[in-house]
């Protein structure tokens, strides 16, 4: 029966079997590689126990390299059954913790990267500052799968410490390195940490570019602006993407007192962009966003950077008229008004006034924004409204619509 047939039947011994006594070096390592992808297999503790041997005792790298990455993919508490069966411990006891996060730091010296790879993971799930030091002692190991993912844990841990040495990570050879440096600086995300990632807007490396503009958006001031405006115009859509949604999460994060001299900066940055890479975005946001304070400055910036609105970004804002965020549905009510220009907004807004199974807020704010944007179709109907709805509010909001449009008839 072949590798493929036990695999597929999970017949986990007989591949623990050939794990431990096949002589041929790439069946060895296939079955080990298939032992990591039972993971809620009856013989999970065979499993566990076949890989562990295989990792300490066979004599081909590659099989032992295949048993450890398959104990990762089994989990945490797989990976420390190896750590403890090499570091000879007991990871039971009351200082189980110090007992496991000592034999971890250790194996980080083991001559498997593999193994090293593994016990940088485990220490970033500690989250135990005392870690740092040694995680920071792998940035110069030869395998940059170790470097990244000891970059990965001080991430994780978050321990300003980890800044400095991480920014000589940042002009690694390998873009996987500088990717996981940059993602754990913006993790850290403190000043000096946000400052580091300004330059990586222009990465070879896609990948790289997207995890720093990313991170753009923790900033609490309009330092990274102008790099987001420079990423709109990246010649890859995710990174073109991303820049939206920093420069939204950035409006959300600067103080009241600065928001609206960098609200006003982004705007002018903005109307030189392409119009159809910011817009996109920003309708999604509208669309799907689930964080109110992103919305609200969604619906405030789409009427002040659309130059040819389409179809679905003046649904989007006739949409949020109905946000239960009121501040969301008044941004979108002073956007809509923004586009005046554009005849479908008057037939949007006219839908929304005239069907009463809408909400009344959603009603006037409609009623409001046509008292700016309507015409003589518009004038009309809130006429004729004021004489069939007894709603205090559509009343007092038509009336005021009507006045500005000419009065009543």
């Amino acid at each position: 029966m072949s590798l493929f047939d036990l695999h597929r039947e999970g017949n986990v011994q007989e591949l623990i079997r050939l794990l431990r006594e096949s002589d041929t070096e790439e069946v060895r390592q296939r079955a080990a590689e298939m032992l990591g992808e039972f993971d809620e297999h009856q013989d999970r503790r065979d499993i566990i126990s076949a890989l562990v041997r295989a990792a300490q005792e066979d004599d081909s790298g590659a099989v032992t390299a295949a048993a450890v990455d398959a104990l990762e993919e089994l989990g945490q508490e797989a990976i420390e059954q190896l750590i403890e069966t090499m570091a000879g411990v007991d990871f039971g006891g009351e200082e189980a913790e110090w007992v496991r996060a000592k034999a971890f730091v250790q194996a980080l010296d083991a001559g498997i990267a593999e193994l090293r790879m593994a016990a940088a993971n485990g220490l970033g799930k500690f989250g135990d500052g005392d870690a740092i030091e040694p995680l920071v002692g792998r940035f110069d190991d030869d395998d940059p799968r170790v470097r990244a993912r000891a970059a990965r844990a001080c991430g994780s841990i978050g321990d300003p410490r980890a800044c400095s040495p991480l920014e000589t990570l940042l002009e690694d050879e390998i873009a996987e390195v500088r990717r996981e440096a940059a993602e754990a600086l913006g993790q850290i995300g403190n000043r000096q940490a946000l400052q580091a990632l300004l330059d990586m807007y222009d990465d070879p490396s896609d990948r790289v570019r997207r995890v720093a503009v990313s991170s753009f958006g923790n900033f609490d001031n309009a330092a990274p602006v102008d790099p987001l405006v420079t990423a709109l115009s990246d010649e890859s859509a995710i990174v073109r993407r991303t820049a939206v949604y920093a420069l939204i999460q950035l409006l959300a994060n600067v103080p009241t007192q600065k928001s609206h001299e960098i609200r006003e900066e982004i705007v002018d940055k903005l109307s030189e962009t392409d119009d159809e890479s910011v817009v996109v975005p920003l309708v999604e946001i509208i669309e799907e966003g689930t964080q109110a304070a992103q919305r609200r400055n969604t619906a405030w910036l789409l009427g002040r950077v659309i130059t040819d609105p389409d179809e679905r970004a003046v649904d989007a804002l006739v949409t949020a008229l109905e946000d239960d965020d009121q501040m969301t549905s008044q941004f979108a009510a002073t956007s809509l008004a923004e586009l005046d220009a554009d005849e479908r907004v008057a037939e949007r807004l006219l839908d929304v006034v005239t069907d009463t199974d809408r909400p009344t807020d959603a009603r006037a704010q409609a009623i409001f924004t046509l008292g700016k944007v309507g015409g003589e179709e518009s004038r009309q109907t809130l006429d004729t409204l004021l004489d069939d709805t007894d709603n205090e509010e559509i009343r007092k909001r038509a009336f005021s619509a009507i006045s500005k449009l000419g009065g009543r008839t």
